[in-house]
């Protein structure tokens, strides 16, 4: 997946034009959101924007770090939603009893792989999870494009983009051994997000027309017109 995504020939659009694409789908792991995808965006991103003023790239960071979902959509190459939203773990390592519904791991070939089956598996405790490879989903992919599109987010809104659905380590607390000293410092800002991921979800809906010029401004400080998808 990573191979063939990291090519970004799939499309060239801009940030916003992204977002609305994205209305076209619906979200089936998400068990309390009937609305276009762009509203719980906007209402996420709003909602930490009362909350956080002065910090510009959360704001921008909770309306783009859910745009990897344009993978489900037929122009991506339409994956089954399984293999684009839900939690993501690590590979390579044992599976932690936290991941959810962890008894059908033992299905996973990866599961009787004895390099695979220890705590530290194929990787050294400390190693950054920089270094660590994720299962497949909207996360890394948004992450890759932003990566290679030369987004200037700063570290910490990569780092929302790339685990916001690795619920194992910032709900469970799973994963930590393999956290270097700047995973530690982002993973304060993930919480923090985590909460308005979550529970930003209202039937409330924002007007997009008059936030629009707001993240449009951002749009254009933290990405480049066009990007490559």
């Amino acid at each position: 997946m990573r191979e063939e995504y990291g090519k970004l020939d799939k499309a060239e659009m801009g940030i916003w034009e992204c977002c609305e694409l994205l209305n076209e789908l619906v979200d089936e792991s998400d068990p309390d959101l009937d609305e276009p995808q762009i509203q719980h965006l906007l209402q996420s991103a709003e909602t930490i924007r009362k909350d956080y003023p002065n910090e510009d790239w959360l704001h921008l960071t909770a309306l783009i770090h859910d745009l990897g979902k344009i993978l489900a959509l037929p122009s991506f190459g339409e994956l089954p939603q399984w293999a684009v939203v839900g939690d993501t773990f690590p590979l390579g390592c044992a599976f932690d009893e936290s991941n959810v519904h962890h008894k059908y791991f033992k299905d996973n070939p990866d599961y009787k792989c004895p390099a695979y089956s220890t705590k530290n598996g194929i990787y050294t405790e400390g190693c950054g999870l920089d270094n660590i490879v994720m299962s497949w989903g909207h996360d890394d992919y948004m992450y890759m494009v932003a990566k290679a599109n030369g987004t200037t987010l700063p570290s910490a809104g990569l780092f929302i983009i790339r685990y916001h659905s690795f619920y194992p380590l910032h709900k469970e607390g799973a994963y930590t051994h393999f956290m270097n000293e700047e995973d530690v410092e982002n993973l304060k800002w993930l919480k923090i997000f985590n909460k308005y991921d979550l529970y930003s979800k209202s039937k409330v809906l924002v007007d997009v027309e008059k936030v629009k010029p707001y993240y449009v401004s951002l749009i254009e400080k933290y990405f480049p017109a066009k990007v490559r998808w």
